[in-house]
């Protein structure tokens, strides 16, 4: 069963007034998370909303996850930022898994190259460890993040 996701006409336009390459990355990057929590146990349905200006992706009903946020960087045009709490073991946790596949900025984000092809399976992965953070740790798992 597909989860209804609440999706925000405020984040629609705040990617579609981004410039290029960057907006078709962040579009790609929000079918992305919403395709992987459709697949995913236990995440239910998502509620995409603005914080901090924005897009952001939470886990409102389930509560499974931690909020994952993307954005283009401030003063690189072609670099994008998946961004995540930085007080959780997310990005370590991406860090051990990924060296080679991924770029990470301290222990907040997955900086993005929009002039590249996108890691998909990488990227699928450090979402679906997001988007279960909460269930994970509440449930003892230790097998991810």
């Amino acid at each position: 069963m597909k989860s209804q996701h609440l999706i925000s006409d405020a984040v629609a336009t705040v990617i579609n007034g981004m410039d290029e390459p960057c907006r078709a990355v962040l579009l790609r990057l929000r079918e992305l998370i919403l395709e992987t929590a459709s697949k995913t146990d236990g995440v239910g349905p998502i509620e995409e909303a603005l914080r901090w200006g924005q897009p952001a992706y939470l886990t409102n009903e389930s509560k499974s996850g931690s909020l994952i946020r993307i954005d283009q960087l401030k003063g690189q045009p072609k670099k994008c930022a998946m961004y995540f709490h930085c007080q959780t073991s997310l990005v370590d946790t991406f860090r051990t898994m990924f060296p080679d596949e991924l770029v990470f900025e301290s222990n907040r984000a997955i900086i993005i190259d929009c002039d590249q092809p996108l890691p998909i399976d990488a990227l699928s992965e450090c979402i679906i460890l997001a988007l279960t953070y909460h269930a994970r740790r509440q449930s003892g798992s230790r097998s991810r993040a």
